[in-house]
């Protein structure tokens, strides 16, 4: 089975982790995990112009080094967002659950939508919030 999941993946902490986890479980042995993750012109367009705190390429290099985690693919704009996973073509995407009264770009593509609650307090935004 094939799971995507995506998001900017800016600053990584237990959750993420979390979430990253249960996909993997949701694939199984022979299926494949995928992320999308936001370019740096994406992020500060989301996010503000402090953001993102590391670049597109780290990021990238981190999400590639976790174990549960097959392929990470970047997506620069929602509508390169919908066409990449029209592309992957997952059979469940899964979503952070403060997105349930949002608009869940892509899942049109995919036989399944699942929504991930937030692990204990941990945000990105609460971790920068800190400095």
């Amino acid at each position: 089975m094939k799971v995507w999941t995506n998001g900017c993946f800016d600053v990584l902490h237990r959750g993420h982790l979390e979430l990253f986890k249960f996909c993997k479980r949701m694939s199984g042995a022979d299926g494949e995990f995928v992320v999308g993750v936001d370019t740096d012109k994406k992020v500060k367009l989301d996010k503000g112009e402090n953001r993102p705190i590391n670049n597109l390429q780290d990021r990238m290099e981190m999400l590639n080094s976790i174990i549960y985690i097959d392929k990470v693919v970047p997506f620069d704009s929602t509508d390169e967002l919908e066409s990449t996973i029209k592309w992957i073509k997952p059979h469940v995407m899964v979503i952070g659950s403060d997105w349930k009264d949002g608009k869940v770009i892509g899942k049109k593509w995919t036989e399944k939508l699942m929504f991930f609650d937030r692990v204990g307090d941990y945000s990105t935004t609460k971790i920068l919030d800190k400095k």
